[in-house]
């Protein structure tokens, strides 16, 4: 079965460039563009794709509230695309419920795996995204003076669920996370699907952004 992918963007240009790099591979179809968030709403209502590749900054609707609205009512994974990798919008995009992250000078080859990992289940942030993600993190625990302790809200979790989202946190993959906590992969999901519900987070993305907040990691740390 195909992954469905509506792609959202005001430049015709850059817009027909990804759907083209797309709808070339055997296993992706294109099935709506949208040149604002309205139009990018409405493709995804009517068109039920599985990934909403979609701009940051476009008229009518931006991208921002665009996603908010997709991921409160749909299951469509949305990846934000952006020029720039100090967008201000970043943080509270991926808290919109994005589950993806990309520069719009992607390389072809990793645009593509960008949808296949994101409609698999999993996220993807440009590695320049993450550092700055991780360091707006620490800055903000910082001015807040929010101390180095796992708080209540992690409280619900058992200590092989804290630990594995220590390690989720720390960009290991589910076959690493079993190697390193000797268990199976389908345990390790199990964990990952244990934590995502109990603390409320949409996917990999928000439960990294919850464990770096909470203390609970801590950049540089073993």
């Amino acid at each position: 079965m195909s992954i469905r992918v509506v792609v959202a963007d005001d430049q015709e240009l850059v817009r027909s460039g990804f759907s083209m790099i797309l709808q070339a591979q055997p296993d992706i179809e294109v099935v709506a563009e949208a040149g604002d968030g309205a139009e990018a709403v409405a493709a995804v209502e009517a068109r039920v794709p599985d990934v909403l590749l979609l701009d940051i900054r476009m008229p009518v609707m931006d991208g921002l509230k665009a996603a908010r609205r997709v991921c409160a009512r749909s299951a469509c994974k949305v990846v934000m695309l952006t020029t720039f990798d100090l967008d201000e919008y970043v943080y509270e995009a991926l808290y919109a419920g994005a589950s993806g992250f990309l520069l719009k000078d992607v390389r072809r080859d990793d645009l593509v795996h960008a949808v296949r990992v994101v409609a698999a289940g999993d996220s993807l942030l440009a590695p320049a995204v993450t550092r700055r993600l991780v360091a707006d993190i620490v800055r903000r625990r910082r001015e807040e003076a929010v101390p180095d302790v796992t708080p209540r809200r992690l409280e619900a979790l058992t200590a092989r669920e804290v630990e594995t989202l220590r390690l989720l946190a720390r960009g290991l993959s589910n076959s690493e996370i079993a190697t390193t906590l000797f268990v199976s992969e389908h345990t390790v999901k199990t964990h990952v699907s244990n934590v995502l519900g109990k603390l409320g987070l949409r996917d990999r993305v928000q439960a990294v952004i919850c464990a770096y907040e909470s203390g609970l990691v801590a950049p540089g740390s073993p």
